[in-house]
């Protein structure tokens, strides 16, 4: 009777939704099987063993059904037949107390076996069915490989952010390669002593630092600008700087990407602040320190400060911060900053600032609705509000004098009719900055009058491509663009696609959007076959929920009265970890997400109702996804993002694995040499219980790889926490090692005392929902 009364209502609730499903044009399954399992359920409730054999041929056909639907594959099979066959255990087991026969419970017993062998088969067959080929040889190494403009050596050290000013992350050790990394082991473990000082703010925490290493010493910040120089063979402190940045200053999270080292020309080497490490803060200052000492540098700025903030008027706690290393280029530092996103159309600026590496004076400015202005804004005026900003890495070309600025959005996301022109013009753009004048040089715009938020989260990599030197650019759309570097022209194909309509400002939206035609991360469009969950039930829900929503395809413009499905979402194909460049070999490694967004834009009144003001007025607690529940004040709508596309109930998310990716890239042909689902599923499960299995699901991920002339890439990035080695030739772990917090940085790698190390700053994310930590660990081998 309890078997049969629990596949009865289950069979309900699959049949009413399944009604409501069919109403809405999707799947009958739902509706058929919820009907027979009434019945099954019924039956077995009166003690007529029919039930239970109907319930068997429900489970049967619930197979086939998953087989046609999505073949083999067999994390999509999970929501179609685990449930069904775990609860037809338990009908075989009752099954023998309805037939009056000696034998019943050993008729159970074959019955039991039959249904997981049944169920073992099953998946073996789907595992099987869809392996990861390599599908091209990997290209010969022809060193010495593409000229690094930067004329930096990443090899013995780590010098800047991206390993070199042309941020290929890339280093010419071999010393750790695909046959010894085996025996790679832990050699220190460091904590930096900056964590979260109270529940609020654990929920903003997440370091997504790589350290630097020049000479003999490491440097890297903590998420609160915390300074440290380390010794790279044993972990053990030099010094360190705290600015004593105020919670309050903490945007939406709390992160230092990065530190920058700079050698002061005619400045004798003993003399202090002759090299100096700089950093940006979270409260949107510059800092330099002397690089033996971790003393400020009293000739910069101001007692070693510049506030960058100077001439933006009104900037409330947390609307502006810099969480990402200035770029140096010719003695000028390139910075941008973050403007807290969401929060009100009239933010404060997203202006450009060329700040002297020596002095710390301003060079220049560039804010694009006043192009004529040279320095700081005329008295009693002030940078233009609410432009876009660049929140995330440039990189820069020494040859050239040009910075690349990877530019987001203006102020509200989600909204465009209030936009300027010139914000149309540069917004989602690359922009090549002349680093003398400050003025631009080209432009190349990703997306027209964006209402995704698909800023560019990514740096331009430097490379030379067939002769010509060139920049790879990948983007959150996921498409890889190729551009010539002095001029911004495509030298690979950019194509067209037609753009869907529609949505609450339909004069708005562009006919067209640009995509590359050489390469993209990005999978085919959604359709109701690639909804998930952990049961037939909430894969149902998110069946109808995706039924319910709007959605076009690609660029599907958000609306006031549904949700819209955004795919992919805000944070990628490809955000701030970038790609990897082997310029010996020619291949691009690429870790890529591959999540939908699920989003609304609501009314303000109804906004009001619900309290959604901008941070300075009434936010309340910081932290959280971002873009659910932002006020975009000054608009006619808030926004409302549930990121990655979760069920409020079990947390699962409802596109089918997998969510995250690494890709192998020949950069000669644009063609894909590897590609692999990136991420195990051990600390990931319903109602956020991991489920410990070491099984590859392909999980989000943020941070970038490492990639080594030993053949190697070292990553961590994914919800796991683990770091791993791939080979490079096939795309197969090879080497890992479980963290102690979420590993959402890059890695870096050096060489001191003859031996390769391998570092990372495992400190955790909020956004990822990874453990927080303090701790950088290094490994070497013995």
């Amino acid at each position: 009777m309890i078997v049969g009364g629990v596949i009865a209502l289950i069979g309900l609730v699959l049949a009413i939704g399944g009604a409501w499903l069919a109403v809405l044009g999707g799947s009958l399954y739902y509706l058929v099987v919820g009907a027979l399992m009434i019945w099954s359920g019924l039956l077995l409730i009166r003690g007529n063993p029919l039930g239970g054999w109907i319930y068997l041929g429900i489970v049967v056909a619930s197979i086939l059904w998953a087989w046609w639907e999505v073949g083999a594959n067999a994390w999509a099979q999970v929501p179609r037949v685990i449930a069904p066959v775990v609860l037809l255990l338990a009908v075989i087991l009752v099954l023998p107390t309805l037939v009056r026969s000696r034998d019943r419970w050993r008729g159970a017993g074959i019955g039991v076996a039959l249904t997981l062998v049944l169920t073992v088969v099953n998946f073996w067959a789907a595992a099987a069915g869809a392996p990861n080929p390599i599908l091209a040889a990997l290209p010969a190494a022809n060193a010495p490989g593409m000229a690094d403009t930067s004329g930096q050596q990443v090899g013995a050290d780590w010098p800047v952010y991206g390993g070199s000013g042309s941020a290929r992350r890339y280093s010419a050790l071999a010393q750790i390669n695909p046959d010894n990394v085996g025996k790679l082991k832990r050699v220190w473990d460091i904590g930096t002593g900056d964590l979260p000082s109270s529940a609020q703010i654990r929920n903003t925490y997440g370091a997504e630092n790589t350290p630097i290493k020049i000479g003999d010493t490491l440097y890297l910040c903590t998420p609160k600008n915390i300074m440290l120089a380390l010794d790279p063979a044993t972990g053990k402190e030099k010094w360190r700087y705290d600015p004593k940045v105020p919670d309050s200053a903490i945007p939406y999270t709390a992160a230092c990407r990065g530190v920058v080292d700079y050698a002061v020309p005619g400045m004798a080497a003993d003399q202090p602040c002759a090299t100096r490490i700089i950093e940006g803060t979270l409260d949107a200052r510059l800092i330099a320190v002397d690089a033996r000492s971790g003393r400020l540098c009293a000739d910069f700025g101001k007692n070693g400060q510049t506030d960058i903030k100077t001439g933006m008027g009104n900037v409330p706690d947390g609307f502006v911060s810099i969480n990402s290393p200035p770029t140096l280029v010719r003695g000028v530092l390139v910075v941008g900053h973050q403007v807290l996103d969401g929060q009100d159309r009239w933010a404060p600026s997203g202006v450009i600032e060329g700040i002297d590496a020596r002095t710390g004076q301003l060079r220049w400015a560039w804010d694009m609705m006043h192009p004529s202005w040279n320095g700081a804004p005329p008295a009693g005026q002030e940078w233009a509000r609410g432009t876009p900003n660049m929140w995330t890495m440039s990189s820069g070309d020494e040859q050239l004098g040009l910075v690349y600025l990877p530019m987001g959005n203006a102020a509200a996301d989600y909204y465009s009719s209030l936009r300027r022109p010139e914000e149309n013009q540069y917004a989602t753009s690359l922009v090549a900055l002349d680093v003398t004048t400050g003025k631009p040089k080209w432009r190349f715009q990703a997306v027209r009058n964006d209402v995704w938020d698909y800023d560019f989260g990514a740096q331009a990599t430097l490379v030379d491509y067939k002769g010509t030197p060139a920049l790879i650019l990948p983007s959150k759309q996921g498409d890889i663009y190729v551009l010539d570097r002095a001029t911004g022209r495509p030298l690979t194909p950019v194509g067209e696609i037609k753009a869907p309509t529609g949505g609450v400002e339909p004069q708005q939206r562009a006919a067209t959007q640009p995509v590359s035609l050489w390469h993209t991360l990005r999978k085919p469009e959604l359709t109701e076959r690639d909804m998930w969950g952990m049961s037939p039930i909430d894969q149902m829900v998110c069946r109808i929920q995706f039924r319910r929503a709007s959605y076009k395809g690609f660029f599907t413009p958000p609306e006031s009265d549904r949700r819209s499905i955004e795919y992919p979402g805000y944070n990628g194909g490809t955000d701030w970890g970038g790609i990897a460049v082997d310029p010996t070999r020619g291949v691009i490694v690429a870790n890529y997400n591959d999540m939908p967004n699920y989003v609304r834009l609501v009314p303000r009144a109804e906004a009001d109702k619900k309290g959604w003001a901008p941070r300075d007025q009434a936010r309340g607690k910081i932290g959280g996804a971002e873009g659910a529940g932002d006020p975009q004040a000054h608009t006619p709508y808030a926004i409302d993002v549930n990121a990655g596309w979760r069920l409020p109930f079990t947390g699962m998310l409802c596109k089918q694995p997998p969510y995250g990716g690494i890709r192998a890239i020949d950069m000669a042909t644009g063609k894909t040499i590897w590609d692999r689902a990136f991420g195990e599923a051990r600390t990931n499960g319903p109602f956020g219980i991991p489920s410990m299995l070491p099984i590859t699901i392909g999980t989000p991920n943020n941070g970038g790889a490492v990639v080594t002339a030993g053949g190697l890439v070292f990553i961590a990035a994914a919800t796991d926490n683990l770091i791993r080695a791939i080979d490079l030739r096939t795309g197969k772990t090879v080497w890992k090692d479980v963290l102690p917090g979420g590993g959402q940085a890059t890695p870096m790698t050096y060489e001191i005392g003859g031996k390769q190390f391998v570092v990372l700053y495992a400190g955790g994310h909020h956004f990822m929902q990874t453990p927080v930590s303090d701790r950088v660990v290094a490994y070497a081998l013995p």
